[in-house]
């Protein structure tokens, strides 16, 4: 029987339901002069959770090391292999080592595809980098004399913060912001694939005018209740079925009377026919024949890769990706549980890069990562409390590579960046890392202002990482 149940829930879920007639309502006033020449692409993969920054990126000379060490003793000793023992890590040798201090630093063993990867100049580190809305300090913090983020420390709100400069229910993100931008310029033949999501729904790809392309790990993602056969339960999910079940909601959707009706069943029909052309690109297309790891994140990443394989299909030029690995929340467990999903992204970023190699255009894509907040320095036993400013890595060929970029602070307790227990205030704002991507993906200073509230507040706007 007719499952409306599933109907509706199917249209809740459309790749791009949307109507792209709101492109229209663009304001075509203002001369835009976003750089789409070429193709370039930015790919944002999330660490949901709140990755432990202090754990990404080691103290490694000896003094530093030795108060991380006493801080952390009792969970160091714990990392199976103990792959935390100085002897163990990957020590950096970055081209900006005299601008450091004397300090040095290193990778954990997990994290070996990133060190080539930033030893050949592929890949760089931003320290310290955190929602802020004006700079800030542990003394103005204390007299109340700064501005702070709503909700510091919350899951929710900090991925919502990191995403689109505001707290869960914000309603779009900076990466939807660059991809408005994109529209706004004609960039792509395609525009329902400026923003394409991987890992379900995401503010970070929201614009006040672009919509995400929601694509699986082989394909365009279902339309509920109708590619997948729900509206007649879940006896008719044969190709048969399926088919029916189109051609009929095409059919008779087209003779709706009633207005609302008629625009939901054209998004639906936009939808369907994105998705046929997402598919037939796909299996048109030469396979890439760089080897993903099997992991989840390693087979998100390869879906991303595959899509960039079509955009010449697709008439694209600029694009906008997003991919989540969860799994960061460390409070407990964590020598136990941090180094597997360490060693997964690693893998599963080094055979992305690989991947763009092999298609000519390393150059032109650009990863970099992101997360709630980092963690506490000071451990509650076998684990790290929610924290604010971490480290974060970005990787390509057009990185100005094999350097750390940024302000880290010591890896001690009561310094002006530490706003209790080692958690770090950031010295170095998200928004200041959005406008070097967006600088590079093309946007100009004013496009960039209206894709980051915040950015006003800060100089540099340029960190010079790529």
């Amino acid at each position: 029987m007719f499952n409306r149940r599933n109907f509706l829930k199917g249209a809740g879920a459309l790749s791009f339901a949307g109507s792209m007639s709101t492109l229209s309502a663009l304001n075509n006033s203002r001369a835009y002069a976003a750089d789409i020449t070429g193709y370039k692409a930015l790919v944002c993969m999330f660490f949901h959770g709140g990755q432990d920054g202090h754990d990404l990126v080691l103290p490694y000379d000896q003094a530093s090391y030795d108060r991380y060490a006493e801080i952390r003793s009792s969970m160091i000793n714990s990392y199976p292999n103990a792959s935390r023992a100085r002897s163990n890590l990957l020590p950096l040798n970055p081209v900006n080592a005299g601008q450091l201090g004397g300090r040095q630093y290193a990778l954990p063993a997990e994290l070996a595809p990133i060190k080539s990867l930033f030893d050949s100049g592929n890949a760089a580190i931003l320290s310290n980098v955190g929602p802020l809305i004006e700079p800030a300090t542990r003394t103005q913090i204390e007299n109340s004399s700064v501005i702070l983020p709503e909700r510091l420390y919350s899951h929710n709100d900090q991925q919502s913060t990191w995403m689109s400069s505001a707290p869960q229910g914000a309603q779009a993100g900076w990466g939807g912001g660059f991809a408005d931008q994109v529209l706004a310029a004609n960039a792509n033949n395609s525009p329902e694939f400026t923003a394409i999501s991987v890992s379900g729904n995401s503010v970070f790809l929201t614009g006040n005018q672009a919509l995400q392309y929601q694509a699986g790990l082989d394909g365009a993602a279902v339309i509920g209740g109708l590619e997948d056969g729900g509206l007649l339960g879940a006896g008719a999910n044969s190709s048969l079925a399926q088919t029916l079940i189109v051609e009929h909601f095409r059919t008779v959707g087209a003779r709706r009377a009633n207005l609302f009706q008629q625009d939901y069943v054209d998004g639906n029909n936009r939808a369907l026919d994105s998705n046929a052309l997402y598919n037939s690109s796909l299996a048109n297309s030469t396979p890439l024949q760089t080897v993903f790891p099997g992991s989840r994140v390693g087979q998100e990443i390869e879906a991303i890769a595959n899509t960039i394989n079509i955009r010449n299909e697709l008439g694209m030029r600029r694009q906008v990706f997003f991919v989540g690995y969860g799994g960061f929340d460390s409070h407990s467990n964590q020598a136990n549980n941090l180094p597997n999903r360490q060693n997964n992204y690693a893998e599963a970023i080094a055979a992305f890069y690989s991947a763009m190699q092999e298609m000519g255009i390393a150059n032109d894509v650009t990863l970099f990562t992101a997360s709630d907040f980092g963690r506490t320095l000071v451990i509650n036993g076998d684990g790290t409390d929610h924290g604010w400013g971490s480290n974060h890595l970005i990787i390509g060929g057009a990185v100005n590579g094999n350097a750390i970029y940024g302000t880290m602070p010591p890896y001690d307790l009561g310094h002006e960046q530490d706003d209790g227990g080692g958690r770090l205030i950031p010295t170095t704002s998200v928004e200041q890392y959005a406008a070097t991507l967006g600088s590079w993906f093309g946007l100009d200073a004013g496009e960039l202002a209206a894709s980051l509230p915040n950015l006003s507040n800060f100089s540099p706007d340029n960190l010079g990482f790529i």
